[in-house]
This record gives C-alpha cells, sequence and structure tokens, in this order.
C-alpha cells in the first residue's frame, strides 16, 4: 500500500490524480496540499495527458482543510501558515484545474466538503457514485468560502441557491446534487469505474485542443461582454483551425470516415 498522500498516474493519456490519505478521509494537510499542487501542474504540462481525472480513496473524495492540523497551527500562533495556504496552494490548485487546456473529471466517489467540493466544482464534469455528496462546509467553521466556490457555485445552481448552500452547509445526497446541476451522472458504485473510464477514455481520444478552447472561451465569456466573447471565440477559431486535427477531421469528414485524433 502506497504511503504517499497524492497519487499521479499517466495511463494512454489519461492522468489519473488520487487523494490517498483515506484514514483522515482525504482531508489536506499542507504536504498534501504541496503534493496535489505538484501533480496537478505535472499533469496541465504534459502534452501526453489528454483528460485528468481527480478522485480520491477510501469513504470520501476530499473533506476539505486538516483540521486537525489547522488546530495545531491555531494553538501554536502560526497564523501566516493557516491563511497564506489559500495564496500557496488552493489557488494555483484550483486555477490549474479550471482553466488548463484539456478537459478534467472530478471522479467523486465519496462525501466532497468544503475545499473538497470546490476542487470538485472547478472541473468539467462530476460523476458521482450513488454514496456520494457534496456539503459546503465552511460556515460551520466560521470561515468564509475559497478554492474557487465563490465563481464556479453561482454559475451551476445560480446566484440564491449558491448563498443558501454556502449560509446553511448540510450534505447533499448524490440524487439531490444531480437534481441542483452539481452532479453530471450519478451511478451505482458497481458501475462507477466503468463510467468514468468511458468518459475519460472518450476525452482523451478527442480534439484536445478543441476541448481546451471551448473551456477557455466558456470561462472567458463569464466576464466579457457579447462583443468580446465573441473576438474571443475569433481567436479561439483560428488556433483550433490551424490544428493537424482540424485538418485531419475534415479530411475524414469528406471521405466519410471517422476522424482519429491526436491532441494536436
Amino acid at each position: 500500500m502506497s504511503t504517499e498522500s497524492v497519487l499521479l498516474e499517466v495511463t494512454d493519456g489519461v492522468a489519473t490524480i488520487t487523494l490517498n490519505r483515506p484514514e483522515a478521509m482525504n482531508s489536506l494537510d499542507i504536504a498534501t496540499k504541496e503534493a496535489l499542487l505538484d501533480a496537478v501542474r505535472r499533469a496541465a504540462d504534459d502534452d501526453a495527458v489528454r483528460c485528468v481525472v481527480l478522485t480520491g480513496t477510501g469513504r470520501a473524495f476530499c473533506v476539505g482543510q486538516d483540521l486537525k492540523e489547522h488546530i495545531q497551527l491555531l494553538e501554536k500562533g502560526d497564523s501566516d501558515a493557516l491563511f497564506t495556504t489559500v495564496d500557496k496552494h488552493y489557488n494555483p490548485t484550483v486555477t490549474l484545474l479550471a482553466t488548463m487546456n484539456k478537459p478534467v473529471i472530478a471522479a467523486v466517489q465519496g462525501v466532497a466538503a468544503g475545499a473538497g467540493a470546490s476542487l470538485a466544482f472547478a472541473c468539467d464534469f462530476r460523476i458521482l457514485a450513488d454514496t456520494a455528496g457534496f456539503n459546503l462546509a465552511f460556515t460551520g467553521v466560521a470561515l468564509s468560502c475559497d478554492t474557487g466556490a465563490s465563481w464556479t457555485l453561482p454559475r451551476l445552481v445560480g446566484q440564491a441557491r449558491a448563498l443558501e448552500l454556502l449560509y446553511f452547509p448540510s450534505t447533499l445526497s448524490a440524487e439531490k446534487s444531480a437534481e441542483l446541476g452539481l452532479a453530471t451522472k450519478v451511478v451505482s458504485g458497481d458501475d462507477f469505474a466503468a463510467e468514468v473510464g468511458a468518459l475519460a477514455r472518450k476525452l482523451a481520444d478527442g480534439p484536445t485542443v478543441s476541448f481546451g478552447a471551448i473551456r477557455r472561451s466558456v470561462a472567458n465569456s463569464a466576464g466579457a461582454s457579447f462583443e468580446d466573447a465573441v473576438a474571443f471565440e475569433s481567436e479561439m477559431m483560428s488556433l483550433t483551425g490551424a490544428t493537424a486535427d482540424h485538418k485531419s477531421a475534415v479530411a475524414a469528414f469528406v471521405a466519410k470516415q471517422k476522424p482519429v485524433f491526436e491532441g494536436r
């Protein structure tokens, strides 16, 4: 059994990043946050990676900040380590997840709370096991939200519902998460790995540059005027139009063949 708190495995274009502290419900102490940031950065920078899957081991996806470590730092009066971690760890990690030029799946096999939920919300797809769920736990410990939740959550459920979920946290079942739009799909535990694997394979076999350009266009539009949004779309169209995948796909279409994408 590995003692590493974060595992990174790359197979056939799919990078699987696994939080591996099941005894602590994959909570995030400083060492784990540093390892997670390194793994996400490596996956984002690796041209061989065409899809990223973020998941956890055990009964939790990730319950956010490790409160045992947090209490120890509070007792020591080490406020610098407590609150610089947002800028040092959480923000760069979630920014990479949300903006890397390749698709990202959150494979939520168990509860995702606090920053753990926020990490999942930053991904393109959230596949939930039927025993999984979300909890926006921040006010329960008298803290503000972080790890991008103020940006991602309103875009998933609307501002009014986002405020309700953040003000009054409770564990949302997988079924309720799907009803609210927080889950892309809910599957039984027996089918979970196969469902995640099939989606990852489909994405990794797709036009990676196209996927990345669409991610950037959708994110850009959130803070842009219509005129600026379509101007950015034009840039992305020029970018993708120059790719080998576009040229081969057009040729395959004319020949009435199925295109094979190489991610470039």
